[in-house]
């Protein structure tokens, strides 16, 4: 007889059973063990999921808050493209107030009248820059009333050749660049 044969045959049952339920108990532990780790491993795919997912999410927001930052910076870009005019415009509006009381001025001596016509050139000349930066006078006399454009600064009563919130006379030329007020024009209102 061999001799695993002799163990075996010299072991009491108790024993065996004993051996054997270890060894039912290791293989339970480590089927156990085995479906732990398959667990683990499916919450570790599902924790990469989400975390997949999150970043995907931040990923989204990130893109989209930079194509707003894009948009916004166009968007400046273009007014400032359409007013770099502005400060400049409303600087030289007392210049050309200037330049229309020196032409309104009365004048009788040959060199008097020659100066005058210089003035109104340059007037004209600024006038038409202006104008090709986008700077226009805005319409008053004879027009109605808009506050948004017009500073009442004097009423006049009403009379039968002039309707009510009628503009009857500008004391002070008003301009607008674009759809800009650069300055109100100040005017008398019929009332």
């Amino acid at each position: 007889m061999s001799k695993e044969k002799e163990i075996v045959e010299d072991t009491p049952v108790e024993e065996v059973a004993a051996d054997n339920q270890v060894v039912e108990e290791t293989l339970v532990e480590d089927m156990d063990a085995l479906e732990d780790a398959r667990v683990e491993e499916v919450s570790e795919v599902d924790e990469l999921k989400i975390k997949l997912d999150e970043m995907e999410d931040k990923f989204l927001r990130v893109s989209a808050e930079l194509a707003n930052i894009v948009q916004r910076n166009r968007n400046e870009r273009e007014l400032i493209q359409r007013y770099r005019s502005q400060d400049l415009g409303k600087k030289l509006l007392p210049v050309i107030d200037n330049l229309e009381r020196a032409i309104a001025a009365e004048v009788t001596d040959e060199q008097s009248i020659s100066l005058k016509k210089g003035v109104e050139m340059v007037l004209e000349s600024l006038n038409v820059a202006l104008k090709e930066e986008g700077i226009e006078e805005i319409p008053a006399k004879g027009e109605k009333f808009d506050p948004n454009i017009h500073q009442a600064v004097q009423i006049v009563p009403v009379s039968e050749d002039i309707e009510a919130d009628t503009i009857v006379e500008v004391l002070q030329k008003g301009y607008k660049l674009q759809d800009r007020v650069l300055r109100a024009s100040m005017v008398i209102v019929a009332q």
